[in-house]
């Protein structure tokens, strides 16, 4: 059975489509799939959690105070113990609130808490799914990675005519079957992915860092997760949460950083986009450093590893295809030539992070790829759609690495 041992968390919406849910409960279960329901508050006026619970086999939840869940933060758990999460149907309301990020009841809140992967199958009225407030919240749901199944053109219950009818539950399940399977240009390969800046200690309350967001880095392993790939994403401290799929490793220093890339090889492909500080305090204070009557303390900076090249110049363990960023103010494309000529490795993703670019911390990008072949230069794109472009580049390139 295709969903044999999956587990599916169900968030039934508040519309007419609900009653498609119950089928669609015994189709994931018929795959072997077990399955969990949320019920919102608008969804419970048109199916009961008793009839969901008794098709499931589980409890149904449909309360966000509910004392016996949020003993233990039930809104957590449900958010972690799955596999996927489905949402049929998906309403106009709650796109948006998965789009702005609310968390007014337990089914938003478990939605912005999670980090598993997502599917929605869309159900409204014509008119609400084809406004313009509607589209753009499917347009950033997309964005954020969900997966979208319908809707399908057909007859409402308003006696209208158009797309806005819930994909069949058939459809649901094999769109579910796709989310979980391994597909795309890196299906079996191990990619790692570093992110966000480092923090260099200069006593236990200070420290050394950079206006990294890591948006990119994260992007890239979210995009490199959606091609199939098996990605370690070895993130610096940043306000992002992981991408779903994504085993993500935390640390804080530079060493620490080059530590984690070193356990979890090998891999097939490394990108190192992660602004990594440069410099550590060589004398960090073991406490608070005082001020002493206005005289500055002084602070002797050593030189941190440089991760990317000491992954590059590895004699076992190096990945076959290794991806550098040269984040610079000035003479980007030359010094990333230079970059790419001391670091060892294949390719070099340069862009501008001058104060007026807006590139740390924004949400727009505009690269060039740096290569022993030359320079190719992007027009400005998403952050998301940098990283989908360069995960469809280096697919192609690993495989013409590991033509004999």
């Amino acid at each position: 059975m295709a969903l044999s041992g999956k587990r599916i968390l169900l968030v039934i919406g508040g519309g007419i489509a609900a009653y498609k849910s119950l089928d669609l409960i015994r189709r994931l279960r018929e795959r072997g799939a077990s399955v969990r329901c949320i019920m919102t508050a608008g969804a419970q006026q048109f199916v009961t959690p008793l009839a969901a619970s008794a098709i499931s086999g589980q409890r149904t939840h449909t309360d966000l105070f509910d004392r016996e869940d949020e003993a233990d933060i039930g809104h957590i758990r449900l958010a972690r113990d799955a596999d996927a999460i489905v949402v049929a149907p998906a309403t106009s309301n709650l796109m948006a609130k998965m789009a702005g990020g609310h968390a007014d009841d337990l089914a938003s809140t478990v939605l912005l808490a999670t980090t598993l992967p997502i599917l929605i199958a869309p159900a409204m009225n014509v008119r609400m799914w084809l406004h313009p407030a509607t589209q753009r919240n499917l347009g950033q749901l997309q964005a954020d990675g969900v997966r979208v199944v319908g809707p399908n053109d057909g007859a409402m219950a308003e006696a209208e005519f158009g797309p806005g009818r819930m994909s069949e539950p058939l459809e649901i399940v094999a769109a579910v079957e796709q989310l979980l399977a391994p597909s795309g240009p890196l299906v079996g390969k191990h990619v790692i992915v570093t992110s966000g800046p480092t923090h260099e200690p200069i006593d236990p309350v200070r420290y050394i860092a950079n206006r990294s967001s890591g948006k990119q880095g994260h992007a890239i392993a979210r995009a490199a997760a959606e091609a199939g790939a098996r990605v370690t994403l070895i993130s610096g401290p940043v306000d992002i949460s992981g991408p779903a799929g994504v085993t993500t490793v935390r640390v804080e220093s530079a060493r620490d950083m080059l530590a984690a890339v070193e356990k979890a090889l090998p891999a097939d492909i490394g990108i190192f986009a992660a602004a990594v500080a440069d410099w550590r305090v060589a004398n960090a204070g073991a406490q608070k450093i005082k001020k002493n009557g206005g005289a500055l303390p002084e602070l002797s900076l050593t030189e941190n590893p440089d991760i990317l090249a000491t992954i590059a110049r590895r004699n076992e363990g190096r990945p076959p295809l290794m991806v550098g960023f040269a984040a610079e103010t000035e003479h980007v494309i030359e010094h990333a030539k230079q970059k790419l000529a001391k670091k060892g490795c294949d390719l070099i993703v340069a862009n501008d992070v001058s104060t007026e670019t807006g590139v740390m911390g924004g949400d727009r990008n505009t690269v060039h790829l740096v290569t022993a072949g030359g320079v190719e230069t992007w027009p400005t794109l998403s952050k998301t759609d940098v990283a989908r472009k360069l995960v469809e580049r280096l697919g192609k390139l690993v495989e013409e690495v590991a033509k004999p």
